[in-house]
């Protein structure tokens, strides 16, 4: 897609790759928010997760298996969050597919979990809503 600013990352070489495969591309935030910091995102273009087809969504979680293992194995790393946003109203800035991968060590003052004010409705009600 023309105007997605990771379509076009993706053609290009000036992003500091850590991962390729036919599928996805993996990459360094430039934000910079954390050391560590990995965007994987399908080549297809692809808005969020919704849109998604299951084999394109099965080749991006591979990756993020497999680059997770190398951050564990190879890189002294203990742990890491997975973070996602689909749709505008969860808070996805950029409308094509991509997972936060946040590598952790215990103790590195990172807190990558959101605090929520606490559910409204009794489960029960809850599960009435969304049950499939």
């Amino acid at each position: 897609m023309e105007d997605c600013i990771f379509c076009k990352i993706i053609s290009s070489n000036s992003i500091y790759k850590i991962y390729e495969d036919n599928w996805t591309v993996a990459f360094l935030d430039i934000a910079k928010d954390v050391d560590g910091h990995i965007l994987v995102v399908p080549k297809k273009h692809v808005k969020n997760i919704m849109d998604c087809d299951t084999d394109t969504l099965c080749k991006v979680m591979d990756a993020v298996k497999r680059i997770s293992n190398h951050l564990i194995d190879c890189c002294a790393y203990e742990g890491v969050n997975l973070l996602n946003a689909s749709g505008e109203s969860a808070g996805q800035s950029v409308p094509h597919l991509h997972i936060h991968l946040i590598p952790r060590k215990k103790k590195d003052g990172i807190d990558a979990w959101p605090t929520f004010a606490g559910a409204k409705y009794e489960l029960e009600t809850i599960l009435e809503r969304i049950k499939m």
